[in-house]
């Protein structure tokens, strides 16, 4: 590390220095920094080689539990059903169509294919014209979320000419002779709308410039309502949006604005008939609804559905030719509530009917849409999971209001969801607040303060973590540990305002939030107090930084994950990916009390020479999210404060934010963090 000139700099007159900035290697192949990632991960594979027998037998297990060759719920669009499947010892699947159940089937897409000779692979954009001719896709081979573009001739099964780098949305007009598609700037932004036409040679260098965004802190995406008449173009950033419409079947036409950007206003655009609905929190956090004639959808022709509920998150809306599904959150729950739409007279505004919601069995579970692509159905398909389902997919009638149960994901080796229980708690943040903590156990651990139990946690951006199943899960559950998700503030759980509460200089409640649900688990006796392990990833991988410096003693082992670590030094440089756009999430350090709340709780600023749990932290060279550097310096300055720190940094050298894309791959990974914690927290601990 000597040798290597530490950077030093003045912020509001602070001097800081920083000895560790040397790991930031840009082009990834700076001999010195290479030779210490791999240092590193010959160093952990070391220490926890006494693991190898358990990791294999838990890859073994989860690897049981699936089943390999399967099929996915075939969906109707147009002329054809599609669906995936998997094939045993083949690690992506295959997209797939056929004409009815009994026609020969169709490959779309082999991603299998696509992957040979590639260490990742991973589709974003998947698009299919209206007639079924052609598909746009998208693929990244690093694990950087650097997508090229691509269009396949589905009758013939050959490649066009497109091969269009950095590429995010894709959107085809009616006819399917045009698409629009985004592109991402230096800091990887999608900050470019560009139309092209198939079969034309080349990208943005001759394609047709629609729109571009030049705030910095607003992304772009393009999008086709379900009816397929309107292609909408949104700009956002995490706290303001704006969008145009364009009319599906006059790709060259001009692009109208809905309604301008306004401040802390964000609003979403869906159509049905001779109206615009909008999602829109102009009247309250937690949004309502309005409608607007798509001849002149300006603001002022806005009027209100439904109204904001303090109580109701209104966090999504689909629309179909006879009703609509409404996606709520409640009491940290979802729920789907359908209502029915019929066409008002003359300019009226659509007429709402009867509404009623989907009833769920569980008091903890998740449900949401799954594939809806046929607008005119009185069917609804969703799917549903609890900690002790498996992902189940239904046909809802909204009429009969009655379900039927298409595909429950199998659990192969005789799972019995009657041998676990989940339920919902709620621990007493240090301002009063009740924050739910989901919980799953085997029914026949003790509750007595002796049972180890992991503890995860987001808390950010206003993400819902998901009440789910996770067969893999069940390695720990069996080994007698409790699974709890603390559903902390930043999160949206429990609406807007609860993302409002977790972040900007309200930052800390996301990880006393935590610290309280911790806690709550020792007191109520489920966790014990010395077998108590954390977990989070990327902003969670923040919040272990900032739980364990402000309560190291309260957890016995952390694994975190991808993990944003260094906040000050990566939301100074606004070069870096993600910076600008979220300052509306952290705040900016070169505004003073910005950068005096951050210093508060950011991970590598207040590391110390003070006792760590055991910790594995792992990341990958290719993240475009959380650059490895991060967590590399993060590991090596505790390393430094603390030598006989026992901390553990992993690397995937050949990934990207999410770690490997190959299913196979991926459960390896698992089978390393969960060795780790069982290591770390069951008595029986070297079992194999």
């Amino acid at each position: 590390m000597n040798e290597h000139a530490p950077h030093i700099f003045e912020l509001h007159g602070d001097t800081i220095r920083d000895d560790l900035a040397w790991l930031r290697d840009e082009t990834k192949k700076n001999p010195d920094v290479l030779a210490h990632l791999e240092a590193e991960n010959a160093r952990t594979e070391a220490a926890l080689q006494h693991l190898a027998p358990l990791r294999e037998t838990l890859y073994k297990e989860m690897l049981a539990r699936i089943k390999e060759t399967d099929l996915s719920v075939p969906y109707r669009r147009g002329d054809w059903l599609y669906y995936s499947r998997t094939v045993e010892g083949l690690q992506y699947p295959l997209y797939c169509r056929k004409r009815d159940e009994n026609a020969p089937e169709q490959i779309v897409l082999d991603v299998n294919q696509l992957a040979q000779g590639k260490k990742f692979m991973a589709v974003s954009a998947y698009s299919i014209t209206d007639d079924g001719r052609f598909l746009a896709f998208s693929t990244d081979d690093t694990g950087f979320r650097q997508y090229t573009l691509f269009v396949k001739n589905l009758e013939t099964g050959e490649l066009g000419p497109e091969q269009i780098e950095k590429t995010g949305s894709v959107a085809w007009s009616a006819g399917g002779s045009y698409f629009f598609y985004t592109i991402e700037d230096a800091a990887k932004r999608q900050y470019r709308v560009y139309r092209h036409r198939v079969g034309t040679p080349g990208g943005p260098e001759i394609d047709a410039l629609v729109y571009e965004e030049t705030d910095e802190r607003f992304r772009v995406g393009v999008g086709r309502s379900r009816s397929r008449e309107w292609l909408f173009l949104e700009s956002g950033s995490h706290t303001s949006s704006e969008m145009r419409c364009l009319r599906a079947n006059d790709p060259e036409g001009v692009w109208r604005l809905i309604a301008p950007r306004e401040a802390e206003h964000e609003y979403d655009v869906s159509h049905w008939g001779d109206r615009f609905f909008i999602r829109s929190n102009q009247t309250g956090r937690n949004f309502a609804l309005f409608t607007a004639p798509v001849a002149d959808p300006r603001r002022e022709n806005w009027r209100e559905a439904i109204p904001h509920r303090s109580s109701v998150m209104l966090s999504g809306v689909e629309l179909f030719r006879n009703h609509m599904v409404l996606h709520e959150r409640e009491d940290g729950l979802p729920h789907l509530r359908i209502q029915s739409l019929a066409a008002g007279e003359g300019a009226s505004d659509p007429v709402l009917g009867s509404w009623h919601r989907v009833q769920f069995p569980e008091p903890v579970y998740s449900a949401g849409s799954h594939v809806n692509a046929e607008f005119d159905t009185k069917l609804y398909r969703y799917g549903y999971e609890s900690p002790v389902t498996p992902s189940s997919v239904f046909d809802y009638d909204v009429e009969t209001r009655s379900a039927v149960l298409l595909k429950q994901t199998e659990v192969l080796g005789g799972y019995d969801a009657s041998l676990y229980a989940c339920e919902r708690l709620h621990a007493e943040a240090p301002d009063g607040t009740r924050v739910p903590i989901s919980v799953v156990y085997r029914k026949s651990t003790p509750r007595d303060g002796s049972t180890p139990a992991l503890l995860y946690g987001y808390g950010s951006y206003g993400v819902v973590i998901p009440a789910g199943f996770n067969s893999n899960r069940l390695s720990l559950l069996d080994r007698g540990i409790v699974y709890a998700i603390a559903h902390i503030r930043g999160g949206g759980e429990m609406g807007k305002t609860w993302h409002d509460h977790g972040r900007l200089h309200n930052k800390l409640n996301t990880f006393t939030d935590f610290i309280a649900c911790a806690e709550h688990l020792i007191a109520a006796r489920i966790a014990a107090p010395k077998k108590l392990a954390a977990m989070g990833g990327s902003a969670g991988g923040l919040l272990m930084g900032a739980a364990v410096n402000m309560r190291p003693e309260l957890f016995h082992a952390v694994v975190s994950l991808v993990p944003f670590v260094d906040v000050i030094n990566t939301m100074l440089d606004e070069s870096l990916p993600l910076t600008v756009g979220e300052f509306e999430e952290w705040g900016n350090p070169k505004v003073r009390a910005d950068y005096e709340y951050m210093k508060r709780y950011c991970p590598y600023t207040n590391l110390a020479a003070r006792p760590y749990p055991k910790m594995l932290v792992r990341t990958s060279l290719n993240d475009s999210q959380v650059m490895y550097w991060e967590p590399a310096k993060y590991v090596a300055k505790l390393r430094a404060l603390n030598p006989e720190a026992d901390v553990l940094f992993k690397i995937n050298m050949a990934a990207g934010h999410g770690g490997s894309s190959g299913r196979y791959d991926y459960l390896r990974e698992i089978a390393w963090d969960y060795a780790f914690l069982i290591d770390a927290l069951v008595d029986d601990r070297h079992e194999s």
